[in-house]
């Protein structure tokens, strides 16, 4: 089958294209590039022995994305192309919901003018919002969330279930994944922010390698065991595999039709301080910090329930806290300046 794989160049898209052709799975990926590089998916085919299918493009081009359906048989697609930090979002408002909902819009027109009906979407944790209690449930109510980020994932899941509605063919997953970290124990492929990482792990493996001077903690006074916010941290590899899981649920359940959500997380939830000293421990190097001012968008606590993803999928979460910081060493040591090194 060929798979389609938008934002497939960034971090956990890359890493799961590497999944997917160690499935047996062929893969087009169709990314802008404004946050990847396309050198991950050299590294990946170099992994992999396997060739993958590249087209740049935004999903916000309906022209391109008709001319890529045309081009080749798809058989389903995964959704990665998202713009995806929380504080920044409450920045740019306007670029979040015009790339990550009328993006989606755009794609999913596009795929039904393909008849493509089988579609795997990377939503986040953040659709539970603030109202639902942890840990979070696939049965809950979507919520409100705090972030113009947790909002655009929010419409999409609504689309969906609206696209579902009208389109009997439709079969969507709504994956609502936790906190990736890690890289691929290869040292190849990791994260690579552009710029100034929006996201934990990634800026303590630059304080450690010596770009970025120290670590700003964003609040040390939340209602949590040690005052720093608590997250479901799981490896980026077991997330990739999650994917596959999916697509290989949904391609067997071929009566199945709608949209059905699943949570991708260990269950456990980790502080920002619990991080910090994992990867002083896991490396040996010291990581300088000060504790700065609540972030905007930022929640104190959540974590997955994924006894779902469990029974439905035959998944779980099962590397450790430990490989997680040795995997991102390893990448970042390896890889001081990203896939510019």
């Amino acid at each position: 089958m060929k798979i389609l794989v938008t934002g497939g160049a960034g971090y956990i898209g890359s890493h799961t294209v590497l999944s997917l052709l160690n499935n047996g799975y062929e893969v087009v990926v169709y990314d802008n590039l404004c946050n990847s590089s396309e050198v991950s998916l050299q590294r990946v085919q170099q992994l992999a022995g396997n060739t993958v299918e590249f087209v740049q493009g935004d999903i916000q081009d309906k022209s391109a994305l008709t001319a890529l359906f045309k081009q080749y048989p798809i058989d389903a697609v995964i959704h990665f192309a998202a713009l995806k930090a929380v504080g920044e979002s409450t920045q740019l408002p306007l670029a979040y919901y015009q790339n990550n909902v009328h993006g989606t819009l755009c794609l999913l027109e596009a795929m039904q003018v393909a008849n493509v009906h089988q579609f795997i979407f990377s939503s986040s944790a953040t659709v539970y919002g603030e109202e639902n209690a942890v840990p979070y449930v696939e049965t809950m109510t979507l919520g409100t969330p705090s972030s113009p980020y947790g909002a655009s994932k929010v419409m999409v899941e609504r689309v969906m279930a609206d696209v579902a509605l009208a389109n009997a063919q439709f079969k969507g997953v709504s994956l609502r994944y936790f906190n990736p970290i890690g890289a691929h124990p290869s040292g190849q492929i990791g994260e690579d922010p552009k710029g100034i990482p929006n996201n934990l792990l990634p800026y303590v493996a630059q304080v450690a390698v010596g770009k970025r001077d120290k670590l700003n903690i964003f609040g040390g006074d939340y209602p949590t065991a040690d005052g720093s916010c608590e997250r479901d941290y799981l490896h980026v590899m077991d997330l990739a595999d999650g994917h596959v899981a999916a697509l290989d649920w949904l391609i067997k359940n071929e009566q199945f039709t709608g949209v059905e959500a699943f949570n991708l997380g260990t269950g456990t939830p980790v502080s920002v301080f619990a991080i910090v000293n994992a990867f002083e421990q896991a490396t040996g190097k010291t990581i300088a910090y000060d504790v700065a001012p609540r972030r905007a968008g930022d929640l104190p606590a959540f974590w997955a329930d994924a006894n779902k993803a469990k029974i439905q999928l035959n998944w779980h979460a099962s590397r450790t806290l430990q490989q997680m910081m040795e995997d991102t060493w390893n990448w970042q040591s390896n890889n001081p300046n990203g896939f510019d090194s």
